[in-house]
């Protein structure tokens, strides 16, 4: 290599270099980080078993559920169970919680709020809100529970926010999976964009931000996207590749002298889009990859879009971006059918965002300003990865409303965590990653919670016993058979 690859080479190591300081004291300040969420819970029990489960989101543990965290923290398997799954604490006032801290570490005037579903897959058909619809997580229709949430996006860093759980209208109507579920009389069906609305009306004016995002299954929606110019939002919404635009920017046809003047015609974006020249395009870098910098290329044009009934809208900014299929491919499990299309060599997707709000005309968006924007829908995905893959996001093993609300609550909040303690650890490692981070906590609450010796293995053999002879035991009572003074 050539003496400034070397040079590269050895600041890159020496970046990796990781200090004491870093993980001392980290399962403290976890206890300290966990105190204004537990003033948030009104009983003791309750605020104990809090600081419990959050410990076993971040533990070592395959499987994150009740069961296997009290397993793992010493406590009445039941206790946590019901800690989750049907206590009636309200998780808001920690979102209240969450929400003031994250904006105090992340926020600025120009940071964006992302709204992005994500999908839970399940086996059964008693879980709150399951259905057979289209699941993201698979990129397929299948069998699954669908989360609307909110995150936050900013040069510093992402967060997920809020969430709603999306519950189908069928789910609605049945009283008797209702009561089942423990689903509040309150509770009533409401599209995922009015989900957006209602999170966005809560959190606009703590929230400091410029822009919103959303995917095509938000930005199809044109009373969406209307809702959002009334609040004077600023939005980067994608839309299906059959969207119908009209160029305003196209050049006028020769006026035959009768009747009236002619327009550009009503065409799909895809149309439109095969007919542009290659010579449209501008490319940018977005970001740093691990392979290299990763760059994308835009166009973006004035039109006009179409309402319901075929009903004239107003005027928009057509966003356009390609990139090659080689880097686009890992992300198209994550879209639907009809948001990105391909040519056997780029893969496209489509963008609106408005040219003005609240009768308030807009300058026209930088093509650079318009691509940070949508890589924030990278951001918010890398946010599902991080809550998925760390924290236990998708491992409850509960059916019940509350249980599904207390469970997301307690992954945001471990997440959390997990960023304020990467940032903190980078002044030392600037190298240093989240999951790294959750490494590193874990072995630590390892040694926390389990002393190693015979005691510690009969203990946890002891537990499983019993609860395989449990399950047997109900299993035996359910059939109304009398089961053997020995089941085995």
């Amino acid at each position: 290599m050539t003496p400034a690859w070397v040079q590269r080479q050895e600041a890159l190591l020496r970046d990796c270099i990781v200090s004491p300081d870093v993980f001392d004291h980290m399962v403290e300040r976890l206890r300290d980080f966990t105190v204004p969420y537990q003033h948030a819970l009104e009983t003791e029990a309750s605020q104990r078993n809090a600081h419990l489960y959050l410990a076993g989101l971040l533990s070592h543990l395959d499987r994150k559920n009740a069961e296997t965290i009290a397993a793992l923290v010493d406590v009445e398997r039941l206790v946590l169970q019901e800690f989750i799954g049907t206590a009636p604490w309200d998780h808001r006032p920690l979102i209240t919680v969450l929400v003031g801290e994250v904006v105090a570490r992340l926020g600025e005037p120009d940071g964006i709020i992302a709204f992005d579903p994500s999908s839970f897959p399940k086996r059964g058909t008693h879980s709150v809100g399951v259905k057979r619809q289209w699941c993201s997580h698979r990129g397929k229709v299948d069998n699954c529970q669908v989360g609307v949430f909110m995150g936050y996006v900013s040069r510093h860093d992402h967060a997920l926010l809020d969430f709603r759980l999306s519950l189908p209208a069928e789910w609605a109507r049945d009283e008797q999976r209702r009561q089942a579920c423990h689903i509040p009389e309150a509770v009533s069906y409401r599209p995922r964009h009015d989900q957006c609305l209602e999170m966005l009306d809560l959190w606009h004016a703590q929230v400091p931000h410029g822009w919103v995002t959303g995917d095509d299954e938000l930005g199809r929606h044109t009373r969406f996207r209307q809702a959002l110019r009334e609040r004077g939002e600023r939005y980067v919404l994608g839309v299906p590749c059959n969207t119908i635009i009209r160029d305003l920017e196209a050049p006028d046809s020769v006026y035959q002298g009768r009747g009236r003047p002619p327009k550009a015609p009503w065409q799909s974006v895809r149309a439109w889009r095969q007919s542009l020249s290659s010579e449209g395009w501008t490319q940018l870098m977005v970001r740093d990859g691990a392979k290299g910098a990763v760059g994308t290329e835009l166009v973006r044009r004035r039109v006009q879009t179409r309402l319901e009934r075929k009903r004239t809208g107003p005027e928009e900014w057509l966003v356009v971006t390609r990139c090659p299929l080689s880097d686009d491919r890992p992300l198209e499990g994550k879209a639907s059918p009809d948001a990105i299309e391909h040519d056997g060599r780029y893969g496209y997707r489509y963008y609106l965002t408005p040219t003005s709000v609240a009768h308030t005309a807009l300058k026209e968006p930088s093509l650079g300003e318009l691509a940070r924007v949508i890589t924030a829908g990278t951001c918010i995905e890398a946010s599902f990865k991080r809550g998925k893959g760390e924290a236990g996001m998708d491992e409850y093993q509960v059916r019940s409303w509350e249980g599904w609300h207390h469970h997301m609550t307690l992954t945001l909040i471990a997440v959390w965590f997990l960023i304020s303690e990467t940032h903190r650890g980078q002044q030392w490692t600037p190298a240093l990653t989240l999951p790294q981070v959750r490494y590193g906590l874990s072995v630590l609450l390892l040694e926390t919670f389990l002393t190693l010796g015979v005691s510690s293995i009969c203990r946890q053999v002891q537990r499983q016993l019993m609860r395989n002879e449990l399950a047997r035991f109900y299993h035996y009572r359910t059939r109304k058979c009398l089961p053997p003074k020995k089941l085995r």
